[in-house]
């Protein structure tokens, strides 16, 4: 995580850094600036003092001199200042006319600064940073030929050396002045130019990205979102973690039910726009407002928190409780929906609220509950406050929402479902999910059950019970048979294992799904690994046809299963006529079967029956370790339940 700055230590060091900047900058400047004074003004002013002194000397001149006067007049220069020395050196034209001077003679010969003058050269020479030296070529010019008789206009009469300090250089007041005032724009313009790059950065860009979050937030009316830009200023993070939290507040208030803390209704109406498949159960207490009317409020509260305590002990993790208006209740579960167990559940929330007994303030208070269900993917709000409704209207402990309770909603589900089912037929969104039976003595997967499944748009697995029975009205059910028993064949073709497919009599007596059986068996070959279960809860009427079918299939090694024994032609009867080779006990006599002494009894008589006939046993809805102890003592053949675990995909 990046270290956060404040802004007062951000604008210091964008100062700092600037400054330091500018002032190297001026730094350089200056040394240029000396430099350049060094080598340009001190020229300037060498030569104006140089030509001063040419002055003098010529005006001494006019008036006719000699070696001595010169020498003298150099002397008199010499004294105006101490650290100045002055020397002038004839040229040769000079010499020969007026005499030559032995240092003027060696001067020309070996000073190559005297040589370059003679040359017509001006010549500066920088000893160092405070002394200079300057050679001045004197040329003839048109008065001087009056006394030079012997020269020409344009030739070097001589030199004037000057060597003189630059401590009191002059500078020009307006070059400085200049300097200082670049210098202040050059560094208001850094200064600006540095300051709208960092706080562009540090403060424009994250404030407009805070806004434009905040703006998000406001025009979506989503304050599930939060702020987050990147930026490493501790104000703006401040910012940020104040408005986030205040959100966090906010997203609590508006989701959360102030008495319970739990979720609200605004956030069940959320969860259920996703549309998955799942269980929405209403609970509702009883005539809450004669408990608050007899005890006061604060003693309705209690109930209210310690009934949704209760709720909470005896539902699974999965499912979420909510806390809807005063005395309600929503309980949201996810789920492959398995209709025993909705009602179970639901009978047995109704029965832990009424028979507890809330102490409160040294009274006993009981209360009732009733509750709504409904299942499926949508309306479930809808669907389980009209369950409710009616639950109470007829003074029972729950109802599970059906199509009967509202027609004009039955219709709309239906061409709803039917498109879904077509589309998913057409889409190739039909699928057989297997779930595992295992051999009660070594716990061991022997065989697997086919159960067919929809695939929904968001990639979700649809249980039947929402789409069989329609798939039935709508003449589609035939053509999700072949695609099961088509997937079903090719996936065993390759796993040593039996598997059994669900066929009703319907299926039997369709000549087309009939065809397709037979020709599936012959084609793959896989007889002795499948078994029919015959699913029909009703008697048969076209008993000849559904013998013929088991004596065809039975020709190449397929075995026959009579599914939830004890209803429709599930009897001894058939049992005896249809020759079949195991039998699948109902759930309604397995769920409780540790617990309830009757549907071990049946049971009993139900295994008593098939080892007589020599057929083998089938326990489903095995659940829990307890169920499977039993069953397997009492010595059924296999089982099957989500103990072992739920319908998945096999490759």
């Amino acid at each position: 995580m990046k270290k956060k700055i404040t802004y007062n230590k951000l604008i210091l060091k964008i100062i700092l850094i600037t400054l330091t900047f500018s002032l190297t900058i001026a730094f350089v400047y200056t040394h240029y600036m000396k430099k350049e004074a060094i080598e340009k003004l001190s020229k300037v002013d060498a030569k104006k003092t140089t030509e001063l002194i040419f002055q003098t000397l010529y005006s001494a001149m006019e008036r006719g001199w000699t070696k001595d006067d010169l020498n003298s007049i150099i002397a008199r220069v010499n004294t105006v200042d101490k650290n100045m020395i002055v020397n002038v050196y004839r040229g040769e034209e000079v010499a020969k006319q007026f005499g030559d001077i032995q240092k003027d003679s060696n001067a020309r010969k070996t000073d190559s600064s005297v040589q370059s003058a003679l040359a017509k050269n001006e010549v500066l020479n920088i000893i160092d940073e405070s002394t200079i030296e300057y050679y001045y070529p004197i040329i003839a010019k048109e008065e001087c030929l009056k006394c030079h008789t012997q020269t020409q206009e344009g030739n070097v009469l001589g030199v004037i050396n000057i060597l003189y300090p630059i401590d009191d250089l002059k500078i020009s007041l307006s070059s400085i002045i200049n300097f200082f005032i670049l210098f202040i724009i050059l560094f208001s313009i850094v200064i600006f130019i540095a300051l709208f790059i960092e706080f562009d950065r540090h403060l424009v860009k994250p404030i407009k990205n805070f806004i434009a979050n905040i703006n998000y937030i406001s025009n979506n009316k989503d304050i599930t979102k939060r702020v987050g830009t990147n930026n490493e200023i501790t104000e703006i993070d401040s910012m940020q973690s104040v408005f986030n939290n205040m959100l966090d507040s906010l997203e609590y208030q508006f989701y959360h039910d102030e008495l319970t803390t739990l979720p609200n209704r605004k956030k069940l109406i959320e969860t259920l726009s996703s549309d998955k498949d799942s269980i929405l159960m209403i609970i509702n207490i009883d005539k809450f407002q004669h408990i608050n009317d007899l005890y006061g409020d604060k003693i309705g509260n209690d109930i209210i928190r310690n009934t949704a305590n209760i709720i909470k002990d005896n539902v699974s993790k999965e499912a979420i409780l909510f806390k809807l208006h005063a005395d309600e209740y929503a309980i949201y579960q996810p789920s492959d929906v398995i209709y025993e167990e909705i009602k179970d559940l639901a009978l047995h929330l109704a029965n832990c609220i009424e028979n507890h007994t809330f102490i409160i303030n040294e009274n006993e208070i009981y209360v009732n509950a009733t509750i709504g269900v409904a299942y499926g993917t949508s309306f479930l709000l809808h669907n389980a406050d009209m369950a409710l409704k009616l639950a109470k209207k007829t003074r029972k402990k729950y109802l599970i929402y059906n199509s009967s309770m509202n027609i004009e909603h039955e219709y709309a589900q239906n061409l709803k479902w039917s498109k879904k089912i077509k589309d998913a037929i057409e889409n190739d969104k039909i699928e057989p999910l297997f779930q595992p039976i295992v051999d009660t003595k070594t716990s061991k997967i022997v065989k697997y059950e086919a159960l067919i499944r929809m695939i929904d748009e968001d990639g979700e697995y649809v249980a039947p019970i929402h789409f069989l029975e329609l798939a039935k009205k709508n003449k589609l059910y035939p053509k999700l048979t072949k695609i099961v028993i088509e997937k079903t064949f090719n996936i065993f073709k390759n796993i040593d294992a039996q598997v059994s497919i669900n066929l009703s009599v319907q299926d039997i007596l369709n000549e087309d799904v009939y065809s397709t059986i037979i020709q599936k068996l012959h084609e793959y070959k896989l007889g002795d690994k499948i078994v029919f279960e015959l699913i029909e809860s009703e008697g048969i009427e076209n008993f000849d046809e559904i013998i013929e079918f088991i004596s065809e299939v039975k020709k190449t090694g397929a075995k026959i299963s009579i599914d939830d024994f004890g209803t429709g032609y599930s009897n001894f009867e058939y049992i005896m006529k249809l020759k079949v080779d195991y039998i699948k006990i109902d759930a309604s006599m397995i769920k409780d079967i540790d617990k309830n002494i009757n549907s071990q009894m049946v049971t009993g008589t139900i295994i008593d029956f098939a080892k007589k006939m020599d057929i083998q046993t089938i326990a489903e809805f095995v659940h829990s370790q307890s169920v499977f102890e039993v069953v397997k003592e009492m010595g059924i053949d296999f089982a099957q339940g989500y103990y072992f675990g739920k319908p998945q995909k096999l490759s």
